[in-house]
């Protein structure tokens, strides 16, 4: 039995981003060799659980009473750490921000225990952050690498990067590229409780378009929705966290009322994106930070036409199949033609690469 404990994340149940639900679906195809320890934020989970549960899907839960994300992710990534020192066989840690202090854990650290650790999209090149914040980004990074048994990517085009700025090529198994799953967003929904949860945002099937995003610049929602305003036709669903910050917020106030455009609230609910997906017309993914996008591939899966921002972690993620655009311009010219790609050829490729049981079987395997 493989004593693992996750550190990184908000915790479970997932109700965030792509970290939380990596960590539910490892759970989910969990084999009999390997036992879960999953450091939660319980500041974190406070809003969607009454009380702490000790146990979720066979794993331990331990708390942590900071925020897993912001001002006091290193923190909350240090003391998870430290209270991993003896009795783990592997610590997975997903995410950069507490890395910086692995010179000083690894001290302290049982030499038996591996540390493997997924690096996420190169955080430090995001446009959110202030140059102090990048620095102990990329700190962090530098140290994750460093100190690292084995270091992760999602993406190929984050590999190739760790490999050209790193030395990460010092023994087999150094570095591995392993993605996303997206195949737990199929759902057994019947047509009619479809059509009612559209029918709430006042939609039809195949009468709109969809996006899924935390709305920030490096998503380029200004974009997409600035070419949806001005183009007649299919209208747009953007899906987001708008309340977060006084750029999104207005954002929403510039674009809400305009023809063509429907501004929502994040929905955490799996159905109801279940059905909002299944039945759109065609996927915008704006992501242009990052390496393989969650939402990405999980769209990969309803075989809908996918127009991505054009840069290499969406050429990687979508193995050059997808419609891509660089502008607003750009993305105009694409929704005033006819569909610029087949969506069933995406979701074979999903299928054959982005299935959770296989994942999880490369990461138990890294252990």
């Amino acid at each position: 039995m493989k004593k693992t404990a996750i550190i990184g994340t908000r915790g479970v149940p997932a109700h965030y981003g792509g970290f939380e639900s990596l960590v539910e679906n490892l759970l989910d195809h969990r084999s009999e060799e390997v036992q879960y320890t999953v450091f939660c934020s319980s500041k974190d989970l406070r809003p969607f659980a009454s009380a702490p549960a000790p146990v979720y899907k066979g794993a331990t839960l331990k708390y942590v009473c900071l925020h897993a994300n912001g001002a006091q992710s290193m923190l909350y990534d240090l003391l998870s750490m430290l209270r991993c020192l003896r009795g783990y066989d592997c610590l997975l840690v997903l995410g950069v921000s507490g890395c910086i202090f692995l010179p000083f854990v690894r001290l302290f650290m049982s030499r038996k225990t591996r540390l493997v650790i997924n690096i996420d999209g190169l955080e430090h090149k995001r446009d959110k952050w202030n140059r102090l914040a990048r620095w102990i980004l990329l700190t962090s990074e530098k140290m994750a690498v460093r100190y690292a048994d084995t270091v992760i990517a999602d993406n190929q085009a984050i590999a190739d990067y760790v490999l050209q700025t790193y030395d990460a090529r010092q023994r087999p198994g150094r570095l591995v590229t392993i993605a996303y799953g997206g195949d737990h967003v199929r759902l057994s929904l019947s047509e009619e409780r479809c059509r009612e949860i559209l029918s709430r945002y006042g939609l039809t099937p195949g009468g709109y378009a969809i996006s899924v995003c935390r709305i920030e610049p490096e998503n380029n929602c200004q974009v997409t929705l600035d070419a949806f305003s001005r183009t007649p036709g299919l209208p747009l669903l953007l899906i987001g966290n708008w309340e977060h910050s006084e750029w999104a917020r207005q954002l929403r106030e510039r674009y809400a009322g305009r023809p063509g455009v429907i501004c929502a609230d994040a929905v955490y609910d799996l159905e109801v994106l279940y059905a909002l997906r299944s039945g759109a017309a065609l996927y915008i993914h704006g992501h242009s930070a990052g390496g393989t996008n969650p939402s990405l591939v999980e769209a990969m899966f309803f075989g809908k036409p996918i127009y991505a921002f054009d840069v290499s972690y969406n050429r990687e993620s979508t193995f050059g199949k997808a419609a891509y655009f660089s502008d607003a311009d750009g993305l105009c010219r694409l929704l005033a033609g006819e569909w610029a790609c087949k969506g069933e050829e995406l979701a074979v490729l999903a299928r054959e690469h982005y299935r959770w049981a296989d994942i999880a079987a490369r990461y138990e395997a890294l252990y």
